[in-house]
């Protein structure tokens, strides 16, 4: 169990939202936090600390008046502290090589993949012949409908037919190297983690897999710890100091040592 920090950019800022309020109309979202320092400041902070894998989410679209700027940010972050982050967002065949060659270590993909609601097969064979299986990422965010967690697209805001399931990260591991989950419907919420999430990544665990969402406290670390079977890694954004929350940096880096 390892802390992955982040760097969240939204209109050209470090900021914390809340995942399920993010729109592309009019580059709109609930804000908890918005820094005054830029992305290297982050990145120095996590460098300083020994803190690798964690990763950088862009939140605007490609095409977005602020895109670049999100990027510009990235940017800076990744030249802080090169080969130490990851990065996702806009991410696709034809222009991961990019951020790859600003530092990234590896690069975050889910729209690119899931079109349509489905897989497309195609784009996943092209993302992983671009940047090869060890620097991909595959991002299966989730929200909770009816009958289960499917997994979402398009900074969390469409629903895609493919369920999360073992079968599902069974099927997918073969094209990465680790998954990213955020569980959307608490993400930015501090309200406690997706017991159901946590328990199934714990169960299937066959490579690397960071949670986030909802984690407020350190007796949520406990739970996540505890359903995870030791084996999830976890990153926390509103709820730390570093973001405005009240849970010490400081004490949550230390905490996988405990």
């Amino acid at each position: 169990m390892r802390f992955r920090p982040c760097i969240d950019i939204h209109n050209g800022k470090v900021k914390q939202i809340v995942g399920s309020s993010l729109q592309d109309e009019g580059n709109a979202a609930k804000e908890n936090f918005v820094s005054e320092y830029d992305g290297a400041a982050f990145a120095r902070m996590y460098k300083d600390a020994g803190i690798q894998g964690g990763h950088i989410i862009l939140l605007n679209p490609a095409g977005s008046e602020y895109y670049e700027e999100d990027c510009y940010q990235a940017e800076l972050a990744l030249t802080e502290y090169p080969g130490g982050l990851q990065i996702g967002g806009g991410i696709n065949a034809e222009n991961a090589g990019r951020f790859l060659d600003m530092g990234a270590s590896h690069v975050i993909v889910t729209s690119y993949v899931f079109k349509n609601g489905e897989i497309n097969y195609d784009n996943l064979e092209a993302i992983r012949r671009a940047v090869g299986k060890n620097h991909l990422v595959l991002d299966l965010s989730c929200r909770r409908c009816e009958d289960g967690y499917y997994i979402v697209t398009d900074r969390w805001q469409k629903f895609t037919k493919v369920k999360m399931t073992e079968g599902t990260l069974d099927m997918l591991a073969g094209y990465c190297d680790e998954y990213l989950i955020h569980a959307v419907d608490v993400e930015g919420k501090a309200s406690g983690i997706e017991t159901h999430i946590a328990e199934l990544l714990g169960n299937w665990g066959r490579i690397p897999v960071t949670y986030a969402g909802g984690i407020a406290s350190f007796e949520d670390l406990d739970k996540l710890k505890l359903l995870g079977r030791n084996r999830v890694d976890f990153t926390i954004g509103s709820a730390l100091d570093i973001f405005g929350g009240h849970m010490r940096y400081q004490d949550v880096v230390r905490y996988p040592e405990q």
